[in-house]
Protein backbone atom coordinates (compact mmCIF):
# COMPACT_ATOMS: atom_id res chain seq x y z
CA UNK A 1 0.00 0.00 0.00
CA UNK A 2 1.30 3.45 -0.92
CA UNK A 3 1.92 5.41 2.26
CA UNK A 4 1.04 9.02 1.38
CA UNK A 5 -1.82 9.87 -0.97
CA UNK A 6 -2.90 13.33 -2.14
CA UNK A 7 -6.50 13.52 -3.42
CA UNK A 8 -7.23 16.54 -5.63
CA UNK A 9 -10.90 17.42 -5.94
CA UNK A 10 -11.56 15.42 -2.81
CA UNK A 11 -15.05 16.86 -2.34
CA UNK A 12 -16.32 15.31 -5.57
CA UNK A 13 -18.70 12.35 -5.59
CA UNK A 14 -16.29 9.76 -7.01
CA UNK A 15 -13.48 11.04 -4.83
CA UNK A 16 -15.61 10.73 -1.70
CA UNK A 17 -16.16 7.04 -2.45
CA UNK A 18 -12.40 6.66 -2.91
CA UNK A 19 -11.61 8.54 0.29
CA UNK A 20 -13.97 6.30 2.23
CA UNK A 21 -12.28 3.19 0.82
CA UNK A 22 -8.81 4.56 1.50
CA UNK A 23 -9.84 5.30 5.06
CA UNK A 24 -9.90 1.53 5.65
CA UNK A 25 -6.32 1.22 4.40
CA UNK A 26 -3.13 2.43 6.01
CA UNK A 27 -2.71 5.40 3.70
CA UNK A 28 -1.82 8.83 5.03
CA UNK A 29 -4.36 11.03 3.26
CA UNK A 30 -4.17 14.68 2.23
CA UNK A 31 -7.48 15.92 0.83
CA UNK A 32 -7.56 19.08 -1.25
CA UNK A 33 -10.88 20.73 -2.10
CA UNK A 34 -12.16 24.21 -2.75
CA UNK A 35 -14.66 24.21 0.13
CA UNK A 36 -14.64 22.57 3.55
CA UNK A 37 -18.38 22.04 3.36
CA UNK A 38 -17.90 19.52 0.53
CA UNK A 39 -16.72 16.92 3.06
CA UNK A 40 -19.58 15.17 4.87
CA UNK A 41 -16.93 13.28 6.84
CA UNK A 42 -13.24 12.50 6.60
CA UNK A 43 -11.23 9.48 7.75
CA UNK A 44 -9.44 9.89 11.09
CA UNK A 45 -6.04 11.46 10.65
CA UNK A 46 -6.69 12.83 7.17
CA UNK A 47 -5.22 16.26 6.47
CA UNK A 48 -7.69 18.62 4.79
CA UNK A 49 -6.39 21.45 2.60
CA UNK A 50 -8.83 24.10 1.37
CA UNK A 51 -7.76 25.76 -1.84
CA UNK A 52 -7.58 25.66 -5.62
CA UNK A 53 -5.36 23.38 -7.69
CA UNK A 54 -4.50 26.46 -9.77
CA UNK A 55 -3.00 28.13 -6.69
CA UNK A 56 0.68 27.24 -7.05
CA UNK A 57 1.49 27.79 -3.38
CA UNK A 58 -1.40 25.59 -2.21
CA UNK A 59 -0.61 22.80 -4.69
CA UNK A 60 3.13 22.82 -3.99
CA UNK A 61 2.51 22.62 -0.26
CA UNK A 62 -0.01 19.79 -0.61
CA UNK A 63 2.36 17.80 -2.85
CA UNK A 64 5.30 17.93 -0.49
CA UNK A 65 6.28 14.41 0.61
CA UNK A 66 3.48 12.60 -1.24
CA UNK A 67 3.86 9.18 -2.90
CA UNK A 68 0.89 9.29 -5.28
CA UNK A 69 -1.67 11.81 -6.54
CA UNK A 70 -5.29 11.00 -7.40
CA UNK A 71 -6.98 13.84 -9.32
CA UNK A 72 -10.73 13.91 -9.84
CA UNK A 73 -11.39 17.42 -11.07
CA UNK A 74 -13.77 19.33 -13.36
CA UNK A 75 -13.86 22.61 -15.24
CA UNK A 76 -10.74 23.95 -16.95
CA UNK A 77 -9.10 20.54 -16.82
CA UNK A 78 -6.39 21.39 -19.35
CA UNK A 79 -4.93 24.19 -17.25
CA UNK A 80 -5.30 22.13 -14.09
CA UNK A 81 -3.41 19.27 -15.74
CA UNK A 82 -0.59 21.62 -16.77
CA UNK A 83 -0.25 22.90 -13.22
CA UNK A 84 -0.33 19.40 -11.74
CA UNK A 85 2.30 18.05 -14.15
CA UNK A 86 4.61 20.98 -13.42
CA UNK A 87 4.09 20.84 -9.66
CA UNK A 88 4.60 17.09 -9.48
CA UNK A 89 7.83 17.42 -11.44
CA UNK A 90 9.04 20.09 -9.05
CA UNK A 91 8.09 18.01 -6.00
CA UNK A 92 9.64 14.82 -7.32
CA UNK A 93 6.31 12.96 -7.22
CA UNK A 94 5.79 10.71 -10.25
CA UNK A 95 2.66 8.57 -9.77
CA UNK A 96 -0.62 10.08 -10.92
CA UNK A 97 -4.15 8.72 -11.34
CA UNK A 98 -6.20 11.25 -13.31
CA UNK A 99 -9.90 11.08 -14.25
CA UNK A 100 -11.12 12.57 -17.54
CA UNK A 101 -14.17 11.47 -19.57
CA UNK A 102 -15.23 9.09 -22.30
CA UNK A 103 -15.16 10.34 -25.87
CA UNK A 104 -12.00 12.43 -25.79
CA UNK A 105 -10.38 10.26 -28.48
CA UNK A 106 -13.52 9.71 -30.59
CA UNK A 107 -13.33 6.18 -29.20
CA UNK A 108 -17.05 5.83 -28.47
CA UNK A 109 -18.69 4.12 -31.46
CA UNK A 110 -22.09 4.41 -33.10
CA UNK A 111 -25.17 6.32 -32.04
CA UNK A 112 -24.06 6.51 -28.42
CA UNK A 113 -20.79 8.12 -29.47
CA UNK A 114 -22.64 10.77 -31.45
CA UNK A 115 -25.05 11.38 -28.56
CA UNK A 116 -22.17 11.57 -26.10
CA UNK A 117 -20.29 14.19 -28.14
CA UNK A 118 -23.43 16.27 -28.63
CA UNK A 119 -24.43 16.07 -24.97
CA UNK A 120 -21.05 16.74 -23.37
CA UNK A 121 -20.09 19.21 -26.09
CA UNK A 122 -17.13 19.23 -28.44
CA UNK A 123 -15.53 22.16 -26.59
CA UNK A 124 -15.58 20.36 -23.23
CA UNK A 125 -14.26 17.14 -24.78
CA UNK A 126 -11.47 19.13 -26.45
CA UNK A 127 -10.51 20.62 -23.07
CA UNK A 128 -10.44 17.16 -21.50
CA UNK A 129 -8.43 15.80 -24.44
CA UNK A 130 -5.89 18.60 -23.97
CA UNK A 131 -5.59 17.63 -20.30
CA UNK A 132 -4.92 14.02 -21.25
CA UNK A 133 -2.37 15.12 -23.84
CA UNK A 134 -0.52 17.20 -21.23
CA UNK A 135 -0.28 14.17 -18.97
CA UNK A 136 0.68 11.60 -21.61
CA UNK A 137 3.41 13.92 -22.93
CA UNK A 138 4.93 14.22 -19.45
CA UNK A 139 7.45 11.98 -17.73
CA UNK A 140 4.96 11.04 -15.03
CA UNK A 141 3.91 7.48 -14.26
CA UNK A 142 0.28 8.23 -15.01
CA UNK A 143 -2.93 6.28 -15.32
CA UNK A 144 -5.81 8.09 -17.03
CA UNK A 145 -9.34 6.84 -16.34
CA UNK A 146 -12.18 7.63 -18.78
CA UNK A 147 -15.44 6.64 -17.09
CA UNK A 148 -18.76 6.13 -18.84
CA UNK A 149 -21.84 8.09 -17.75
CA UNK A 150 -22.00 7.90 -13.99
CA UNK A 151 -24.62 6.40 -11.69
CA UNK A 152 -24.99 6.55 -7.90
CA UNK A 153 -25.55 2.81 -7.65
CA UNK A 154 -23.88 1.22 -4.63
CA UNK A 155 -21.98 -1.44 -6.56
CA UNK A 156 -18.55 -2.31 -7.89
CA UNK A 157 -18.97 -3.76 -11.37
CA UNK A 158 -16.73 -2.59 -14.18
CA UNK A 159 -14.57 -3.53 -17.13
CA UNK A 160 -11.88 -1.53 -18.90
CA UNK A 161 -10.88 -0.79 -22.47
CA UNK A 162 -7.54 0.46 -23.73
CA UNK A 163 -7.12 3.81 -25.47
CA UNK A 164 -6.93 2.21 -28.93
CA UNK A 165 -10.03 0.04 -28.37
CA UNK A 166 -13.66 1.04 -28.97
CA UNK A 167 -15.31 2.10 -25.72
CA UNK A 168 -17.83 -0.44 -24.42
CA UNK A 169 -20.97 0.23 -22.44
CA UNK A 170 -22.69 3.49 -21.59
CA UNK A 171 -22.70 3.75 -17.79
CA UNK A 172 -20.72 2.85 -14.68
CA UNK A 173 -21.17 3.57 -10.98
CA UNK A 174 -19.12 6.23 -9.26
CA UNK A 175 -18.24 3.60 -6.68
CA UNK A 176 -16.76 1.40 -9.42
CA UNK A 177 -14.52 4.18 -10.72
CA UNK A 178 -13.40 4.89 -7.16
CA UNK A 179 -12.70 1.19 -6.58
CA UNK A 180 -10.45 1.04 -9.65
CA UNK A 181 -8.60 4.18 -8.57
CA UNK A 182 -8.09 2.72 -5.09
CA UNK A 183 -6.81 -0.57 -6.51
CA UNK A 184 -4.18 1.38 -8.45
CA UNK A 185 -3.28 3.42 -5.38
CA UNK A 186 -2.86 0.22 -3.37
CA UNK A 187 -0.70 -1.33 -6.12
CA UNK A 188 0.84 1.54 -8.12
CA UNK A 189 2.59 -0.84 -10.50
CA UNK A 190 -0.74 -1.45 -12.25
CA UNK A 191 -1.70 0.40 -15.46
CA UNK A 192 1.41 2.58 -15.53
CA UNK A 193 1.41 5.03 -18.46
CA UNK A 194 -1.92 3.60 -19.62
CA UNK A 195 -5.17 5.29 -20.55
CA UNK A 196 -8.29 3.21 -19.95
CA UNK A 197 -12.02 3.49 -20.41
CA UNK A 198 -14.22 2.26 -17.55
CA UNK A 199 -17.75 0.95 -18.01
CA UNK A 200 -20.23 -1.49 -16.53
CA UNK A 201 -20.53 -4.67 -18.61
CA UNK A 202 -23.84 -5.16 -20.37
CA UNK A 203 -24.84 -1.49 -20.58
CA UNK A 204 -24.49 -1.07 -24.33
CA UNK A 205 -27.08 1.13 -26.03
CA UNK A 206 -27.73 4.30 -27.99
CA UNK A 207 -28.20 6.25 -24.73
CA UNK A 208 -26.95 5.68 -21.18
CA UNK A 209 -28.47 2.53 -19.71
CA UNK A 210 -29.17 2.92 -15.98
CA UNK A 211 -30.51 -0.37 -14.65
Amino acid sequence: MTDKVLVLGAGGQIAQWAVGMLGHEKAELTLLARERTRFPETPPGARVVIGDVLDTEVLDSALRGQDIVYANLAGNLDEQARRIVAAMGGAGVSRLVFVTALGIYDEVPGAFGRWNTQTIGATTLSTYRSAADEITASNLDYTILRPAWLSDKDEVDYEVTERDEPFRGTTVSRKSVAALAVEIIKDPGQWVRRDVGVNKPGTEGDRPVFD
